[in-house]
């Protein structure tokens, strides 16, 4: 909503049921600059939590016990559409992947990601993209392929060719300013697309858009 660079720090809450790797994430968010208003040991936690403190990024375990990561997310987004839900889960199961991202997850780092990978993975999904462990994103876009196979795609509601080609790029996870570069335009023209392409849609953020071009299979490979 605003236009320029928001003053106040990240607000990140940081769910994880071991808690020394809860605390460790805890305090390498803190050092990076970030507001951790909560933590949370358990699903049912996470949830009140969230709702007490009103985090723009939750950092979440899937294997939690109580509701699991995937229930949360989905909660978590249903209450709040806004906020953005990054997993950071030792699987790397394509299964686990696949539930997290259709219950509205926009990232998924396995828990052997560095540091500066997870403060850099925080920023992005804050800023609307998509952030997967390298080798996680194509997973996911082959199987929503797999999955819209045979399926006629939808009609693409009159997007502009520039605004197909941006939607193609947020869908194999880059991110605006990766685009920007790559289309030499300005970080504002592809943020301006992109809210065209949603408004077009009649989605209400980027997490939507991502999933719907994700199953309509539009990640390039039309060469």
């Amino acid at each position: 909503m605003s236009d320029g660079e928001d003053p106040k720090p990240l607000r990140v809450m940081v769910v994880d049921d071991h808690p020394m790797w809860r605390d460790a994430v805890e305090r390498d968010l803190q050092d990076a600059g970030f507001d951790v208003v909560a933590v949370a040991a358990d699903g049912d936690q996470a949830i009140a939590r969230f709702r007490a403190a009103r985090p723009q990024v939750v950092v979440l375990d899937l294997q939690i016990p109580g509701p699991g990561g995937v229930e949360v997310t989905a909660d978590v987004l249903g209450r709040d559409p806004s906020a953005r839900v990054l997993i950071l889960s030792a699987s790397g199961e394509q299964r686990d992947v696949l539930e997290a991202v259709k219950a509205g997850a926009t990232g998924y780092l396995v828990k052997s990601a560095s540091r500066q990978e997870l403060i850099d993975a925080v920023r992005r999904v804050a800023a609307g993209d998509t952030v997967f462990t390298p080798g996680l994103a194509g997973l996911v876009l082959g199987e929503f392929r797999r999955m819209n196979e045979g399926a006629e795609p939808e009609p693409e509601n009159e997007l502009t060719p520039r605004e197909t080609e941006i939607l193609k790029m947020v869908a194999t996870g880059m991110s605006y300013r990766q685009i920007a570069d790559r289309l030499v335009l300005s970080h504002r023209t592809v943020q301006n697309h992109v809210q065209n392409t949603l408004r077009k849609l009649q989605m209400h953020n980027r997490v939507e858009l991502t999933r719907w071009a994700i199953e309509q299979g539009l990640d390039g490979d039309d060469g």
